[in-house]
């Protein structure tokens, strides 16, 4: 972890993409079959400790000590810092029978995403759920950005820790393919179609 950028957590308030990606996660998950959730990349824990509040079963791990340190201060049985790069769980949560997986806004900072995909798949149990979001692009976002010369600002090089992978539907779809889920569930959150901010893909392990 010595190259690990901080995301530099200052509060519990949720990140900005969860004020735009809640109600749509929200609505992919049901209490009766998402019964044990591993939010990986929790960051602030904002998302779980939102899951718990509300009945569900959610356990969170980053590797942002901030960001743990906060979650913590609601439920401190329930975070964990993970450098993400590992292939293994904290020892507290290798025996749970996780049938969830959510990872939001964490893929697209990845060197080997695939490897990251691989490692989710061997914590769910049979049938369990993936559920990943990551920002969207597509042809005509992409093309937008081209035509209004957003690239630099849209993948700045100089911020430290920054995206590396840009994803579509159909690139997601593949790498999740690849690790033997099938996709069940596609949507694209915040702004107009085609030009949404972020997408989220749910997939069942196969």
């Amino acid at each position: 972890m010595a190259d690990y950028q901080d995301y530099g957590f200052h509060n519990d308030k949720p990140t900005h993409n969860l004020t735009y990606q809640l109600d749509a996660l929200l609505g992919l998950l049901d209490k009766t079959k998402n019964t044990c959730i591993l939010d990986l990349g929790c960051g602030n824990g904002y998302l779980v400790n939102y899951l718990i509040e509300r009945g569900y079963n959610a356990y969170g791990t980053d590797a942002s000590e901030k960001g743990i340190a906060i979650a913590q201060k609601t439920n401190p049985d329930r975070f964990f810092v993970q450098d993400l790069s590992s292939d293994k769980l904290p020892a507290q949560l290798q025996k749970i029978p996780f049938d969830t997986i959510i990872s939001t806004e964490v893929i697209e900072h990845l060197y080997n995403p695939e490897a990251f995909i691989g490692f989710c798949r061997e914590q769910l149990v049979q049938g369990g759920e993936m559920i990943i979001t990551t920002p969207y692009h597509g042809y005509l976002k992409n093309l937008m950005l081209s035509i209004l010369n957003k690239w630099d600002s849209h993948m700045n090089p100089l911020w430290l820790g920054g995206h590396i992978k840009l994803w579509s539907k159909k690139t997601l779809t593949i790498a999740l393919s690849n690790a033997g889920f099938t996709t069940v569930v596609f949507k694209g959150c915040g702004r107009v179609p085609y030009f949404w901010m972020s997408m989220i893909i749910k997939a069942k392990l196969s």
